[in-house]
């Protein structure tokens, strides 16, 4: 019976509704695929048919969280227990560790933009200040040069 259900994996039945998908309309096809690559890790289990309009909401869920912007130790508490404790622990530690890791390179990422834009403004207002003292000059030189070129006799 395991060859003929919707588990996601790469069982026969989930391989030829895949085929078929991308023959009828590409999209059921491509969701297939990526149902037997990544519907564990979204939570998904159609194997259950009875109680797929159940757990329909709750899936859809798990998909949200997995594509939103939440941090990786916020999905990863649904997650599935290992049963070892003492290895949940290290990984739950660890994956802490990258949390914060992650939130430090996120602030540096932050704080360089921020002077990265300081340097592009003080370029620009250099770039402009320039700019204006020679159009200023220029706009000096035409008009002083309109009033000397015919000297007053009086």
């Amino acid at each position: 019976m395991t060859c003929c259900s919707l588990r996601p994996t790469w069982t026969g039945l989930n391989i030829l509704l895949m085929v078929v998908g991308f023959i009828i309309f590409w999209p059921l096809g491509l969701f297939m695929l990526a149902y037997m690559i990544w519907g564990r890790q979204w939570g998904l289990d159609l194997s259950d048919w009875g109680n797929v309009k159940n757990h329909a909401s709750e899936a859809g869920d798990k998909v949200k969280r997995a594509f939103d912007g939440t941090s990786y130790s916020d999905r990863t508490q649904y997650s599935a227990s290992t049963g070892n404790t003492a290895f949940d622990d290290w990984r739950a530690a660890e994956l802490k560790r990258l949390e914060e890791e992650r939130r430090k390179l996120e602030e540096a990422r932050k704080e360089f933009e921020a002077y990265a834009d300081e340097l592009r403004r003080a370029r620009d207002r250099e770039e402009f200040e320039r700019f204006k003292s020679r159009w200023e000059g220029r706009n000096r030189d035409s008009s002083g040069h309109h009033e000397g070129s015919a000297p007053e006799t009086a």
